[in-house]
């Protein structure tokens, strides 16, 4: 059975989301962060095979596969992420600030 996100696109789209990768166990683990808040991780699997299946990511990085996948080889940016968790109230949206008062 194909894979849809193997272990080289996982990587890539950890990568992409400039995520935070830490060796745990048998998996690197990848922490997806914004402004300080956690929005995602997944888990990397450091067997040999590039072809190992990663078909938990989009779940994790709360896209559907397709969306994952066009993450992975470069058509979506982060910025199209972020936007995306916000959208989907995953990552707050920051306050507009007040401007002067106007006299009148």
């Amino acid at each position: 059975m194909a894979r849809i996100i193997t272990k080289e696109l996982a990587k890539r789209i950890a990568d992409k989301l400039k995520a935070t990768v830490v060796s745990e166990g048998a998996h690197d683990m990848a922490y997806v962060y914004h402004n300080e808040l956690l929005v995602a991780s997944f888990g990397i699997r450091r067997g040999s095979s590039k072809d190992l299946g990663h078909d938990h990511v989009p779940a994790a990085i709360h896209l559907t596969t397709g969306k994952a996948k066009r993450l992975g080889q470069c058509p979506m940016k982060r910025e199209e992420w972020i936007e995306e968790m916000m959208n989907k109230n995953l990552i707050p949206r920051a306050e507009p600030t007040q401007g002067e008062p106007i006299d009148g």
